[in-house]
């Protein structure tokens, strides 16, 4: 026996004092779903009993209740904008001690040296960050990404301690039909005895079987409480999300009962900075299914133990002997008011700020600096030839969802190109590979925005992650595209034909180095010139523009190649 563990085992017999106790606290045992209220011993980070103990450090939780750590079962860190350093000050003071994340975005920009990024970044923070590697760059053949990585690609990761194994098997039909590239991903998992998680939207039945045959065993897609049933029915974990765009917890909580919620687990999946602020993670989770009826314990096992058994974490998810002490303190557990929050024993956030100062500045290689790469564009590029009295396909956005609808309607001409109307709403949309200088420029018309000037463009469009734009009129709309290029990635305001209000994204055009208070500073400053630029609605347009290039979600979409079809999965024309 090593010293190690024999000073565990020492602490735990009484023979000595732990190093740490804490005692007056209210403890979640989310093995009984029951309060109990005992001394908790912990010793080199890790518990070591609890009833009664003596401690060289004694903390008084002063009646406070006490919560495992919370987990995050699937999470995009990229969709926060913040680097794996930043994300861990956000989400650890919410009483998020642990993630699984998928680095699927950075990959799509910047392969394999993106995901070294992430694992690299994430390694010797407080913040317990686990991975699961991409199984779909690009997600489609049908748009032009800044990667393609195959079995080979992905092989050398699953030596990282840190990786659990394949991320959300999105390319159901690779697996229908068995591809020979996704059998060969599915295949190293399963020879590793890694974990497979699902996104398995709109697939039922048979479809679903094989799904699951395959040895996929979660899904964060579901959006009904039938179709929650049918992953359970199946033997699947339901992963109940509630992010930025897809929000589906008060949807899916009918489907939980007392003998299925063991199956049950939060996740966040793609949630932006300002939402992580002012929401909150998983905490947000917990509070809105207790407020919609979910039983107060039964929400707290499924952020904690839940997700710690979907994943094989065999030391997270409870406060018992043998598990990390990572511990949140309570105020309130109907609000999930979080007041302490210990990782390892250590105390790491206190009243919503991080206390913990070892953060050191992260190298950036070269090469994710540097993933712009466009041809110049002209006026004639971004135009749509269209003939007078022309009828459309056009993109109608739905609020807050990142599906669709596909309209026809009259459109406005001159001098045989399409007009756009702040009229009728009919605004000018243009995505642009930006990866390898192809010159592929996708055009569209959309609707549903409602700005009355400007234009706005970003780097962050799901999931190959071109140069997606959007206008009021063609100069405002180039003027846009320009600017994201002179940045080298990021989000730009345009009004006037000057940049009212920008972020720079400069690794990867997704993620930046600054701290998450100026990136919230920035945000605000984006809303404003939205304002600007007549922008009224109830939704977030960055965000809402982000998953009109993913062609994998109903019914119209835009690529660097075109506008898309995705009943038919094919390219149509815009004008009729």
């Amino acid at each position: 026996m090593n010293s190690f563990s024999a000073r565990k085992l020492a602490a735990s017999a009484k023979k000595v004092k732990a190093d740490l106790v804490i005692k007056n606290g209210k403890i979640i045992d989310v093995f009984n779903g029951e309060i109990i209220e005992e001394d908790i011993a912990i010793q080199d980070g890790i518990i070591i009993g609890i009833g009664q103990y003596e401690g060289e450090k004694v903390i008084d939780a002063n009646g406070k209740y006490i919560s495992p750590g919370f987990i995050d079962g699937h999470v995009h860190i990229e969709s926060a904008m913040v680097t794996p350093q930043q994300f861990s000050q956000v989400v650890v003071p919410h009483g998020v001690t642990t993630v699984i994340a998928d680095p699927h975005e950075i990959a799509n920009v910047s392969g394999t040296a993106g995901i070294q990024f992430m694992i690299d970044s994430a390694k010797n923070l407080p913040l317990n960050t686990f991975f699961m590697l991409p199984s779909c760059v690009p997600a489609t053949p049908f748009e032009n990404a800044g990667a393609t990585l195959s079995a080979a690609d992905l092989r050398g990761f699953y030596q990282e301690q840190s990786v659990l194994g394949l991320a959300e098997v999105m390319d159901f039909p690779s697996v229908f039909h068995q591809e020979e590239m996704m059998m060969e991903k599915l295949s190293d998992a399963h020879q590793l005895r890694k974990k497979i998680d699902g996104h398995a939207a709109g697939i039922t039945g048979d479809a679903l079987n094989v799904y699951a045959a395959a040895g996929i065993k979660t899904d964060h897609e579901c959006v009904t409480p039938e179709e929650a049933y049918e992953r359970l029915k199946r033997g699947m974990y339901v992963m109940l999300r509630e992010g930025s765009a897809a929000r589906d917890v008060k949807a899916l909580l009918p489907a939980i009962t007392e003998r299925n919620a063991r199956r049950c687990l939060f996740v966040t999946d793609d949630k932006h900075l300002d939402d992580l602020i002012v929401e909150g993670s998983i905490d947000y989770n917990i509070s809105l299914s207790i407020e919609n009826g979910l039983d107060v314990i039964t929400a707290y096992q499924m952020a904690t133990l839940h997700a710690a058994e979907c994943f094989g974490l065999p030391t997270k998810g409870a406060i018992a002997p043998g598990y990390d002490a990572d511990i949140v303190f309570l105020d309130d557990l109907q609000s999930v008011k979080v007041n302490q929050v210990f990782i390892k024993g250590e105390l790491i956030a206190e009243e919503g700020h991080c206390v913990h100062s070892s953060y050191q500045a992260e190298a950036i290689p070269p090469s994710l600096l540097d993933t712009i790469h466009i041809n110049e564009i002209s006026l004639e590029d971004v135009q749509i030839s269209c003939p007078k009295d022309a009828t459309a396909n056009i993109i109608e956005i739905i609020p807050n969802k990142i599906i669709t609808k596909h309209v026809m309607e009259k459109v406005d001409s001159k001098d045989g190109q399409f007009q756009p109307s702040v009229i009728k709403d009919q605004l000018k949309m243009a995505v642009i590979e930006r990866h390898s200088s192809t010159g592929n420029i996708g055009l569209g018309i959309v609707k549903g925005f409602g700005l009355t000037s400007g234009a706005i463009a970003s780097t962050v469009a799901h999931d190959s992650h071109n140069i997606i734009a959007l206008g009021t009129n063609d100069q405002e709309l180039l003027k846009a595209i320009e600017a994201i290029k002179a940045m080298g990635g990021g989000l730009v305001v345009i009004k006037g034909n000057e940049v009212i209000a920008s972020l720079p994204l400069e690794i990867s055009g997704l993620m930046t180095t600054a701290s998450f208070i100026k990136i919230n500073e920035n945000l605000k400053e984006i809303d404003r010139a939205l304002f600007e630029i007549g922008f009224s609605g109830d939704f977030n347009p960055f965000l809402t523009l982000s998953f009109l290039a993913l062609p994998v979600i109903p019914e119209l979409k835009l690529t660097d190649l075109g506008l898309f079809q995705v009943k038919d999965f094919k390219h149509i024309e815009v004008i009729q």
